[in-house]
């Protein structure tokens, strides 16, 4: 099935997305007259139809660039609309915001329907300052330089050249000395390019500090706090949720790393041995390239509901998968939803390892999520905060392991690929506690320095374990580490959401486990709600609690480790 984009019915359909083209519509949205509440419901619908079309052009410029490092005509498409659309956009939309705010109608709109709505519209003017609209353009722009970096990073091992990604399925290799040499190789690598990003973050975090001065804050975290629409906890409940986490799994994962040690007979566990399987079999590969991982996938998501499959099938169709590693791809991974067209684009950097298993179906959980959004009346309805999305992806993580026998020929390899999954749901709880609380200290100091940054960063890390490993002889490189972190320097304060989410995935998958016919119908019913309720109303609509206190944190963690248990 070929999908196109959504017949527009306000703004033409083969719009150029330049200033000119753009000026005269958002002119007549300014100076269009307002008499009934079925008008401005109108308006609105208009508005939207403009901002969908604006974020599809920007979501391909993103996904070309990102896709295609090294290519200087991508970069400059993507440059274009960060500076020359983006700015002069900026203060027309607050405009905007004011006349629906100041609309002698407003109060007619359906309470339920607008509410959250509304509410994100009334904090968006609050933090509008148009000296941040120059300094937000030079953030979009710097941000990109860290996938510029990284996407040129590559390592040569056994006179073969390998992307990061890839050089990183050596660390699984049974012989360590084969896993010693690939980890130090990788760590010289990114020390390679250490003060060079340095120097990028010390900009970064400038430039933020003065947005958050200039919007009346003392410093970015309180400002973030409040751009990210964080009304449902503070900045108290982050330090407390990583207190429990470090009292309730810090000590479960520290007993796993002891049976780690003992299993593969080493008297201390050093950074290149937390990889490899302890059975002493060779790494998992559940699919041999990237077109494989994609058929698999479908078939996996067929198994859970025909639906789901069909969703994915779509998207094959449409090309709208990258899926495969290769040299001047930026790293990582995302779902970007097309937002005209209704469905999303995949990117990500498949070595044929278990993680991208994983990978795929999280951002095959966001691709439902888009696809279950797609026909909402606006735009900023399918605008979910971050602590919904990633429920949709960390759930679909656990969902469908139950339909992993696709990936896996044998049940010996299939039983360790859900020990392996169960046992990083845990560890992604630390790790996000460790990114998270440095980000509050990165941004309540910032006129710190690198080497200050370093210390920080090894302190609040040691509290979690440190990954478990003795990093003797390797200060530097654990220093380091936070640099590997994508949303440090381009989603700043994106980042506690994982874990608020991935309690509140297994809290899904406990109920899947008990009843998979309801808890999946409570789940995609949670999704297809975008954002047109408050966040713990979505949670509830999913059958679970907005929660992340201690008592939570202990049942949940409890019930993770039953279940590895029970898979021996």
């Amino acid at each position: 099935m070929i999908i196109n984009k959504k017949i527009r019915t306000y703004i033409p359909q083969d719009l150029k997305m330049e200033w000119e083209n753009l000026s005269p519509i958002l002119e007549e949205l300014l100076k269009r007259e307002i008499n009934a509440v079925g008008e401005l419901e109108q308006w609105l619908k208009d508005k939207s139809e403009l901002e969908a079309a604006l974020e599809e052009d920007f979501a391909w410029r993103y996904i070309k660039m990102s896709c295609d490092t090294a290519n200087e005509s991508l970069v400059k498409d993507f440059q274009y609309f960060a500076t020359e659309i983006e700015p002069k956009i900026s203060p027309v939309a607050n405009e905007l915001n004011k006349k629906l705010n100041d609309s002698p109608f407003v109060n007619d709109l359906d309470h339920d329907k607008y509410f959250v709505y509304l509410c994100a519209i009334k904090k968006s003017l609050e933090l509008y300052r148009e000296e941040n609209i120059e300094l937000f353009t030079q953030l979009q722009v710097a941000q990109q330089k860290y996938q510029s970096v990284t996407g040129a990073m590559s390592v040569k091992i056994n006179e073969q050249e390998y992307t990061l990604e890839q050089a990183a399925n050596f660390l699984k290799d049974t012989d360590r000395s084969v896993r010693q040499n690939a980890w130090e190789t990788i760590q010289q690598r990114r020390l390679a390019d250490k003060d060079e990003l340095n120097i990028l973050f010390d900009e970064l975090i400038a430039m933020r500090h003065k947005v958050a001065l200039n919007a009346g804050f003392e410093n970015y975290r309180d400002y973030m706090f409040q751009a990210l629409g964080r009304f449902d906890y503070d900045v108290k409940d982050c330090y407390d949720f990583a207190v429990a986490i470090e009292k309730e799994v810090v000590p479960v994962l520290k007993e796993q790393a002891e049976k780690r040690q003992v299993a593969l007979g080493l008297t201390a566990l050093r950074p290149w041995d937390m990889e490899v399987s302890t059975t002493g079999k060779s790494m998992l590969k559940p699919f041999h390239n990237g077109q494989e991982l994609i058929d698999k996938s479908i078939s996996c998501f067929t198994a859970i509901n025909p639906s789901l499959g069909e969703k994915l099938s779509i998207m094959k169709a449409n090309g709208l998968f990258d899926v495969e590693s290769r040299m001047g791809k930026a790293p990582g991974g995302y779902n970007y939803p097309l937002a005209e067209t209704g469905a999303p684009f995949i990117f990500m950097n498949s070595a044929n390892s278990l993680r991208d298993l994983t990978t795929m179906v999280h951002e095959g959980g966001h691709a439902i999520h888009t696809f279950l959004t797609a026909n909402l009346e606006l735009n900023d309805f399918k605008h979910c905060p971050s602590e919904v999305a990633e429920l949709a992806s960390m759930s679909m993580e656990l969902i469908s392991m139950d339909n992993w026998d696709v990936y896996f020929d044998n049940e010996e390899d299939l039983i360790r690929a859900k020990k392996e999954q169960l046992a990083d749901v845990l560890k992604t709880l630390p790790w996000v506690a460790v990114i998270d609380q440095f980000q509050h200290w990165i941004y309540t100091n910032p006129n710190h320095n690198a080497a200050d940054r370093e210390v920080a960063f090894k302190q609040i890390y040691s509290l979690f374990g440190a990954g478990f490993a003795d990093w003797t002889d390797f200060e530097q490189q654990f220093g380091n580490l936070w640099q590997k972190q994508l949303h440090l320097f381009e989603v700043p304060f994106y980042y506690i959401e994982y874990a608020i989410a991935q309690l509140g995935a297994i809290a899904v998958w406990k109920n899947y486990k008990e009843n998979p016919e309801k808890a999946l119908a409570q789940y995609l019913d949670a999704l297809a709600l975008g954002y047109t309720k408050p966040m713990n109303e979505i949670y509830e609509t999913a059958g679970i609690k907005f929660d992340f206190s201690a008592a939570y944190v202990k049942e949940l963690a409890n019930f993770v480790k039953d279940e590895l248990n029970k898979l021996g």
